[in-house]
């Protein structure tokens, strides 16, 4: 495990060469360990395809001390380690969204051949990113990948599911965005009013996500 300065208490972590599924599972374990027993004085994390960001202590207090080897080590180690299947969180979609015919018409497929591939897969969340709780879907079947828009939107409404190349997302917060908007529902992915980032989330990096057409 590489580790690198970002800042006076902040450093990046990286556990893997590349983003796949060994990655993914190393990840997981990883961020379950910082949830459940965060190294002290650990203010921040951020976990993503092959690393992950670890902020500590104050930041407007320089030359602190933190054994940022050990941690490393303790992660490294604890990212071998046997996990429970993580949970699966059906997400109802109405399959109503400006850009599905462009998703169809760029993959040479009916509307409806769109909603059937995209709701019979199994995603896994490989990482929150982008806006507060906007979770990046994995395994998107490759029959759908479609580039992001040239122009993007100035204001997506929460709730879009939507497709970005080879991933697939839900817009969490009213924000601008590019990827293609295929659907709308109406779970909340994100709320501030929780002090806790487990209530705070409703989807975590490790979940999986099954999408029910409605």
């Amino acid at each position: 495990m590489s580790i690198v300065p970002y800042g006076p208490n902040a450093w990046l972590l990286t556990f893997a060469e590349e983003a796949n599924d060994e990655a993914f599972e190393r990840g997981r374990r990883i961020s379950r360990k910082l949830e459940s027993d965060p190294p002290v004085g650990l203010r921040e994390y951020v976990t993503g395809y092959r690393n992950v960001l670890l902020i500590f202590g104050d930041p407007t207090v320089e030359h602190q001390s933190w054994p940022i080897e050990q941690v490393a080590a303790d992660l490294d180690a604890c990212a071998t380690e046997t996990m429970p299947a993580p949970p699966l969180k059906e997400i109802p979609v109405t399959y109503d969204g400006p850009d599905l015919d462009r998703v169809a018409r760029h993959n040479s497929l009916s509307c409806d051949e769109v909603v059937k591939i995209h709701s019979s897969c199994i995603y896994k969340v490989c990482l929150l990113g982008f806006a507060p709780g906007f979770p990046y879907l994995g395994d998107l079947d490759e029959r759908i990948h479609t580039p992001r828009l040239e122009t993007p939107r100035t204001v997506v409404p929460a709730g879009s599911v939507a497709i970005g190349g080879r991933h697939t997302g839900i817009y969490s917060v009213p924000n601008p965005g590019g990827w293609n908007l295929i659907g709308t529902t109406n779970v909340p992915l994100f709320n501030p009013e929780e002090h806790v980032d487990e209530e705070k989330f409703y989807l975590r990096p490790g979940d999986r996500v099954k999408f029910v057409a409605g």
